[in-house]
């Protein structure tokens, strides 16, 4: 089973632009697109959203994002995986 929270966001300012990102330690990103390191600027914003929470968010290029949780499809610490 994967240990790292994966969750689905929707950027609601473009609508219907859906997103599953994958929260990782640091050691596990590796620039990928959908690999969110947790000590990330937005990795830290995410962590302890719920379903239905949303944060604004800075884009590149100027536009701001407006990110709403849709789904948290795995969360380790609700799985009772506490350690890595």
């Amino acid at each position: 089973m994967n240990s790292a929270a994966q969750v689905r966001l929707e950027d609601v300012v473009l609508g219907n632009h859906e997103h599953e990102l994958t929260l990782v330690y640091p050691r596990d990103a590796d620039g990928s697109a959908d690999k969110v390191s947790i000590l990330a600027a937005v990795g830290c914003a995410l962590l302890g959203l719920r379903v239905g929470d949303a944060i604004d968010w800075p884009m590149p290029g100027g536009r701001n994002a407006r990110l709403h949780v849709l789904a948290i499809r795995y969360q380790p610490e609700a799985s009772g995986q506490l350690h890595r």
